[in-house]
């Protein structure tokens, strides 16, 4: 090994914060099953010798099967939060009514790093294992960032036999850190030109793809406050100014972010990037914005000519391909779903996951479903439940459904939940670069992706979970 592969190596690990893959530990405890799980299973909770906190569910009449969740995000506080996986049980408590027995881990910290999250549901997994022994089947299930790390653990844990069977990534963000985030990047500098007060011109300056300088004191209230002082995104129309109102559609019409989550874009674009530069990347740049064009401004000339231009650091935008980026080399089969009009990961997202499949010959493993909802955060459970029974058969059948029969299947579990089936069974989205511009000089998807996993094999575990 060279000794800049070493060092590679090592800010990798950095940026991931992990170890080798380990479940041992202190036992779970039962506790109390939150609301929506109520008396049909018995709940624990722990912590893993890394210190994730975990909850699990068992319920009374299991199936057998095991569900272990990847949740989204990333959440930025410091440390593990006890209080995150007891709220992903609530909320996902319908693969419980279904009879799945489900794990979710906190994660050892938060901020960025899906390798650490993927090694970190691995390892309650094989904690559930290690506690109630070898389920009939497990299956990984991750939503929003959440997806990415799912198909990351697809990708590194999911080759040995009888580890997974299946995944299913809903509303997931698959086209990984390296062009996943483009679009915030692209929000960023067309907030500043236009706004000019995240700094403002008397405080101190910095690179706009920090994110945030390191040392600022500013809250998401502080950022709220003056993104409303710009555009009055919080004001009806008629209250807003001139000024504010052609400041709010230029940014919305350029970027093409919907406005009810224009706040939440750009809360991502400065404290989460801060967080991926300087707390995981040593200072490092791996964002890009060098020769896009921005266009639907009222004046694209002007924006073009004034906006914030920069170039990724190639072993920054390295290092957070390799912790993020999916080579679609999968082994078992993974069903998505995902709402065509999600306003926080766009559709297209599918499309570039998609196309990493194609590029490793692996597609036959992959089905995509689409709903016509125009929500991030949670679909119907009856289509949650639906899909598991989906992925489930497909996994023990090895019959491959469709969108169609998939669909068609959904009314079943809506007598029982009442939630609605949605499904657009003929949606194809657009491709990925149809939505957000690709960066002039990167490497065509997945080319890049696996070339790096190439390059990076021979340092596997200096600081990388194996």
């Amino acid at each position: 090994m060279t000794l800049a592969a070493a060092v590679a190596g090592i800010v990798a690990g950095s940026l991931s914060g992990i170890g080798p893959a380990q479940a041992a530990g202190p036992h779970p405890t039962t506790t109390v099953c939150p609301s929506n799980v109520g008396d049909k299973a018995t709940c624990y909770t722990g912590q893993d010798t890394n210190g994730a906190f975990y909850a699990i569910a068992v319920p009374k009449q299991w199936n057998g099967s095991l569900i272990v969740h990847a949740h989204g995000g990333p959440d930025l506080g410091e440390g593990s939060d006890p209080e995150r996986s007891i709220g992903d049980l609530d909320r996902w408590s319908v693969m419980v009514d279904e009879g799945y027995a489900w794990a979710g881990s906190s994660y050892r910290r938060g901020g960025y790093g899906t390798r650490m999250a993927a090694a970190d549901t691995e390892n309650l997994r094989r904690l559930f294992v290690n506690e109630f022994g070898e389920p009939d089947r497990t299956y990984v299930h991750g939503q929003s960032w959440g997806g990415n790390v799912a198909a990351k653990v697809v990708e590194t844990y999911g080759k040995k036999h009888g580890s997974y069977d299946g995944a299913l990534l809903t509303n997931g963000v698959l086209a990984g850190g390296s062009r996943g985030y483009d679009h915030r990047v692209d929000l960023r500098v067309v907030y500043q030109y236009y706004c000019r007060n995240l700094p403002r011109p008397s405080e101190p300056q910095y690179p706009l793809w920090q994110g945030l300088r390191p040392t600022s004191t500013l809250t998401t209230a502080g950022l709220r406050a003056r993104l409303q002082e710009c555009t009055g995104y919080a004001s009806a129309p008629q209250e807003r100014t001139p000024l504010q109102q052609r400041n709010l559609d230029d940014i919305l019409a350029v970027t093409r972010i919907p406005e009810r989550t224009l706040e939440s874009h750009l809360r991502f674009s400065v404290f989460t990037f801060r967080d991926i530069v300087h707390r995981r990347l040593g200072d490092r740049n791996p964002f890009s914005n060098d020769g896009v064009s921005y266009s639907g401004a009222h004046d694209d000339k002007a924006l073009n000519a004034g906006v914030e231009r920069f170039s990724a650091d190639p072993a920054a935008q390295r290092d957070l391909s390799f912790d993020s980026d999916l080579t679609g080399r999968v082994s078992i089969p993974v069903l998505t779903m995902h709402a065509i009009d999600d306003p926080t990961a766009f559709v297209e997202h599918e499309a570039g996951y998609r196309a990493s499949l194609e590029g490793a010959h692996r597609e036959k493993n992959l089905v995509q479903t689409f709903t016509t909802e125009s929500e991030h955060s949670e679909l119907s459970k009856a289509e949650y439940a639906n899909s598991m029974a989906a992925l489930a058969a497909w996994v023990r059948t090895g019959k491959k459904p469709t969108p169609q029969s998939i669909a068609s299947s959904c009314a079943g579990f809506d007598r029982t939940y009442g939630t609605g089936c949605f499904y657009d069974a003929d949606f194809r989205p657009l491709p990925y670069a149809s939505r957000v511009q690709p960066r002039p000089g990167a490497l065509s998807w997945p080319a890049m992706t696996h070339a790096q996993e190439t390059s990076w094999s021979r340092i596997d575990g200096v600081g990388i979970a194996p």
